[in-house]
C-alpha cells in the first residue's frame, strides 16, 4: 500500500509568513472549511469514519455541534488522500491543488478579501456556508466536464 498524499497540513502554515501574534489554529480554517465541505457532501472515505469516535465527530459536525476545525483537528490538522473517497480525491486533486487549484484563490477572494490575510478569516458558520455554497458550484461544474 503506498502512502497517502497530503493536501495540506496546518502546520505548512504556521512557519515563515504565518501573521505574527495571530493564534496558530487560524492555520486550520481554509483547510478544515473545505474538509466540512467534504463532509457535508459525502466525498469522505469509509477509513475518515473507521474509528467510533470519528464517525460521532462527522454526525456533530452534519448537526452543526461542531465546528471544521474539530474534524481536522481530530486528524493532526492533515488532509490527506486517505481520508477522501476516489470522487473526493478526484476533485480535490483538481480544485483544492495549491499549485493549479482554485480553491484558495476562491477563498480569499469570498471570505479575505478586506482582511490582513487568509489566516484571518473566522470560523462561522456564515462563513462557512458562503464557501460552501461556492465550492458546491465549483462541484457541479467539475462534475459536467468529467468524462
Amino acid at each position: 500500500m503506498s502512502n497517502p498524499f497530503v493536501y495540506d497540513k496546518a502546520e505548512y502554515h504556521t512557519d515563515g509568513d504565518y501573521p505574527p501574534g495571530l493564534p496558530q489554529e487560524q492555520a486550520f480554517v481554509h483547510t478544515a472549511m473545505y474538509l466540512g465541505w467534504i463532509v457535508d457532501n459525502g466525498l469522505y472515505s469509509e477509513e475518515f469514519a473507521e474509528e467510533p469516535q470519528d464517525a460521532e465527530l462527522i454526525t456533530q459536525f452534519q448537526r452543526r455541534e461542531t465546528k471544521p476545525t474539530a474534524l481536522y483537528s481530530a486528524w493532526d490538522g492533515c488532509l490527506t488522500s486517505d481520508m477522501l473517497n476516489d470522487e473526493g480525491n478526484a476533485f480535490s486533486q483538481d480544485y483544492f491543488d495549491f499549485d493549479k487549484g482554485r480553491y484558495l484563490s476562491d477563498y480569499e477572494e469570498l471570505l479575505a478579501a478586506d482582511l490582513p490575510s487568509l489566516y484571518h478569516v473566522s470560523e462561522t458558520w456564515e462563513n462557512y456556508h458562503t464557501l460552501a455554497a461556492h465550492v458546491s458550484k465549483r462541484y457541479t461544474e467539475w462534475k459536467q466536464t468529467k468524462p
